[in-house]
């Protein structure tokens, strides 16, 4: 073999190695793509970000992220009755398709359902195209099973950026993340005493409360009884995140579909 042949070998090896890697590259951009981030300030100036109603009326939202789950959502909704208490539900599409009996009995008992993606993907560099097939597929699951329209998106994580929030805008949700006093991480599973005593320590009007209803939550259950039989010795009401931003003056009725649409 020639030099000339050899070295053609080469280029064509390195061209072939330089294409598969703009391939990947190419592929894995269409699903997750670098996106800038904007302050607080400025999203909340924007009206389509929440972290917390602005009010001094004594009512707060507690909220759970990635349900339903078969043993512990049905616990939490005994105890929401219990107190008269409503929530807001950040549902994930893959457990309501798992699930569609509990997501019925949150809509009948008045609590309210927002979309949390449908297979919780843990990345804040998705792209639009791929954020826009995880709500769209939510929503067409809590409509086949409650005629159901979500108006309100968390973020999984609470993971936001201008691309994350303009997508979610564009298909007409509210973007909700939490007071930032009010996340007890009860994810990482501390004492129920820990998670309730993290809740009325920080406790103030307007609060969005971060809580979690998948995998192995007991602590949680225990907690939200305490935090629940405080809230009601005290005189505060437990509601929903869009009767919190209503009741707030940060919107109008009429851009929530808190019900189900018939």
């Amino acid at each position: 073999m020639s030099y000339i042949h050899v070295q053609e070998g080469i280029i064509l090896r390195t061209l072939f190695l330089a294409y598969s890697v703009f391939i990947l590259f190419y592929f894995y951009d269409c699903n997750y793509i670098q996106a800038t981030t904007a302050s607080r300030e400025v999203y909340e100036k924007t009206g389509n970000v929440i972290w917390e109603g602005n009010t001094q009326e004594k009512i707060v939202a507690i909220t759970f992220d990635d349900g339903p789950h078969p043993s512990y959502t049905p616990q939490i909704l005994d105890i929401l009755a219990k107190y008269n208490a409503k929530a807001t539900f950040f549902v994930s599409g893959n457990k309501v398709k798992s699930y569609p009996d509990i997501l019925e009995r949150e809509v009948k008992e008045g609590h309210e359902i927002a979309n949390h993606t449908y297979n919780h993907i843990y990345n804040k560099n998705m792209s639009a195209v791929l954020l826009s097939s995880e709500l769209d597929q939510t929503d067409k699951v809590i409509w086949e099973i409650a005629k159901y329209k979500p108006s309100l998106y968390r973020p999984v994580g609470g993971f936001h950026n201008d691309l994350i929030i303009n997508t979610a805008v564009k298909k007409g949700f509210k973007v909700v993340l939490w007071s930032w006093s009010q996340d007890p991480q009860d994810w990482k599973r501390p004492a129920a005493n820990t998670i309730s005593n993290h809740i009325i320590k920080s406790l103030r009007a307007g609060d969005i409360i971060l809580l979690h209803d998948w995998t192995d939550r007991p602590q949680t259950v225990k907690a939200l009884e305490t935090t629940l039989d405080y809230l009601y010795k005290n005189g505060y009401e437990c509601v929903t995140v869009s009767d919190l931003l209503f009741r707030s003056n940060n919107s109008s009725p009429s851009l929530f579909r808190t019900f189900p649409v018939k």
